[in-house]
């Protein structure tokens, strides 16, 4: 496995900084992204991290050598990105490690109008094309190249995530963010500013070395302190970003956290209110809550393997007013059918103005199982693995295998499915009450180490 096959993920390009991605790497992603695109023109940015600076300037000019252009966006969060592809109608690229720690950094890309491009959609030849620029600089294009803009969307962007909801609806809500020294530090300030909410941001200076506590929202440790200042003021709600700032975590006012599929629920719902009838994604880990919800408000649930990738071409071919997933990722169609934590949170805010209740009260309605999270399990060969806990429970449960393998035995269901960059398996399960979720992931885990065993 060479430093491309490392890098190169399912959705994007992840690896440490310089080790596995350096300036070299990123001029041939430059090149072989413009080239893949076939356009004259694509749009760059990049997130807080120190190294994006010089590895932006390589990608630009890898662009430049395949005789495109670039319109460069500065600091974005990566909806700001997928926005100004939209908005643009180029292709996109940002450079961040989303939640990863500082020495990572990273590659997210998209083809014009914000469509997915990954694996399957581009990403291969990406990395077969930067693999040939490496081995075989090419020499510069002999005709001139228009030359390369900067442009600020900020304040654009920011007017597109208010569209999405009823400003007269919203009341004086009081807002913890906890931005984590991501991205949301730029872009949480931008959209609140013209709503009446009372905005305290938690560690807004961008700073990539993250010196305050990781940008990973999913992770409980990484809440502590939102959930405590949501205490002390008694505020309203608590927005957790990631680093890249396109996921958020909500905790409601008795800073209790709220999960993806509770977040996707109370979004569905509400998205359901404004266009009836419509068609609504979940991913396959989400409660079961979510398609239960979606059905009762008048919608069409469909399930969807994990990856925005996977969401993005299944909202187009299903023409859905919204996706969402466990991992905190919303997808709405109306946003070029990309995924935006800023738009998901104010739709919540937007619910609790118009309800008039707390947020502990307005998600009651849909909480109904016990879930387990995401347990990670190190095996020698997940597929063997996998077909082992398939043989296991045999014909005792119905079985669907959109993305590793999911087991509903009716009253609890679980998930088994590969890590795409470790030697993990990924266990999701629900049951109706915590009890039984405990006894069920102890039995689960007991059939994989078994099969491990082997």
């Amino acid at each position: 496995m060479d430093k491309l096959d490392r890098i190169f993920k399912a959705y994007d390009i992840r690896g440490l900084v310089p080790d596995e991605l350096d300036v070299v790497v990123a001029e041939a992603v430059g090149f072989g992204f413009a080239s893949f695109a076939g356009v004259k023109r694509v749009v760059v940015g990049r997130d807080m991290r120190p190294s994006g600076v010089a590895l932006v300037e390589a990608f630009i000019r890898g662009v430049n050598l395949a005789g495109v252009s670039v319109d460069d966006i500065g600091l974005c969060s990566t909806d700001m990105l997928y926005f100004a592809s939209g908005r643009l109608n180029q292709p996109g690229a940002t450079f961040t490690a989303s939640h990863n720690p500082a020495q990572y950094n990273g590659i997210k890309m998209c083809l014009a109008g914000a469509r997915p491009v990954g694996e399957d959609t581009g990403l291969a030849q990406v990395k077969e094309m930067a693999r040939a620029f490496i081995a075989e600089p090419p020499a510069p294009k002999s005709a001139p190249v228009a030359s390369n803009a900067t442009l600020d969307l900020l304040e654009e962007f920011a007017e597109h995530i208010r569209s999405f909801v009823d400003l007269s609806e919203l009341a004086p809500l009081r807002v913890i963010a906890d931005t984590a020294n991501g991205m949301g530090g730029l872009v949480v300030p931008a959209v609140f500013e013209k709503l009446p909410f009372e905005l305290t941001i938690l560690y807004p200076e961008l700073d990539g070395n993250f010196p305050n506590h990781p940008a990973d929202p999913i992770q409980p440790e990484n809440l502590v302190d939102l959930k405590a200042k949501v205490l002390a003021t008694g505020a309203d709600i608590g927005l957790a970003f990631d680093g890249d700032a396109d996921r958020v975590f909500l905790v409601d006012n008795n800073a209790a956290p709220m999960s993806g599929s509770l977040t996707t629920a109370l979004v569905a719902k509400a998205m359901l209110e404004r266009f009836p009838h419509s068609t609504v994604l979940y991913n396959l880990i989400c409660s079961k809550a979510v398609p239960e919800v979606i059905s009762e408000a008048g919608g069409r649930p469909v399930m969807t393997r994990v990856g925005h990738s996977f969401i993005k071409d299944v909202m187009a071919s299903e023409d859905a007013i919204f996706g969402g997933e466990h991992s905190g990722h919303y997808y709405f169609r109306d946003n070029f059918r990309a995924d935006s934590g800023l738009i998901a949170a104010l739709i919540v805010l937007e619910q609790i103005s118009k309800s008039k209740l707390p947020l502990s009260e307005l998600r009651k309605p849909f909480e109904r199982y016990s879930d387990s999270g995401e347990v990670n399990t190190r095996v020698s060969d997940a597929r063997a693995v996998i077909g082992f806990i398939k043989n296991a429970y045999g014909d005792r449960a119905s079985v669907s295998e959109i993305d590793g393998l999911t087991m509903d035995f009716g009253d609890w269901w679980f998930n088994v499915r590969p890590s795409n960059t470790e030697p993990l398996l990924r266990v999701n399960l629900e049951a109706r009450t915590p009890e039984e979720v405990a006894a069920r992931l102890q039995e689960v885990l007991g059939v994989i180490a078994k099969a491990d065993s082997f």
